[in-house]
């Protein structure tokens, strides 16, 4: 059995309301906009996302996040975990992401966490995108007991619960 029913069908754009900014899967060819992103808030990002996941390494490299975002257009293609980019309505940029992941730790159905670059910290845009990811997982997503990462619990008491089975 899978994390999700055989027939959900992701969704492939989402409008941040009242911004200029949506979401949509990231691919492969989002490394150019994906790297100045990650690594320009690298610091702030590994601190949220470092204990937990190893990332970013301070030495990653356009390569290396290439190659990430092709496994992660890979596994959404499979339905085994989804990488949103938040961009601008242009998609010149990537402004921050939103990762929807089966559970890694017990008492869920999803996983999902999210960010946005450091110039976006404390801006309607962020402000707009916490407003929105709950809504829209409740909205769009086949999930009963969604767990948001970094938001209603913190990481460190996440990385204490058992490993899901």
């Amino acid at each position: 059995m899978t994390w999700l029913p055989d027939d959900f069908v992701h969704p492939v754009h989402v409008p941040v309301p009242d911004t200029a900014v949506h979401l949509r899967p990231i691919r492969e060819a989002d490394t150019a906009l994906d790297y100045p992103a990650v690594m320009g808030s690298r610091e702030r990002l590994w601190e949220i996302f470092g204990p937990a996941w190893g990332w970013p390494t301070e030495t990653m490299t356009y390569e290396a996040d290439r190659i990430d975002l092709l496994r992660h257009e890979k596994e959404i293609a499979a339905h085994q975990s989804f990488n949103y980019a938040l961009l601008d309505e242009e998609e010149t940029a990537i402004l921050g992401c939103v990762y929807i992941d089966p559970p890694e730790r017990t008492g869920s159905d999803g996983e999902v966490s999210w960010w946005v670059v450091d110039d976006l910290v404390g801006s309607e845009v962020e402000r707009a995108l916490d407003a929105l990811v709950p809504q829209w997982i409740a909205a769009d997503w086949p999930f009963q007991q969604p767990r948001y990462l970094g938001r209603d619990i913190s990481w460190q008491d996440w990385l204490a619960l058992p490993p899901a089975s």
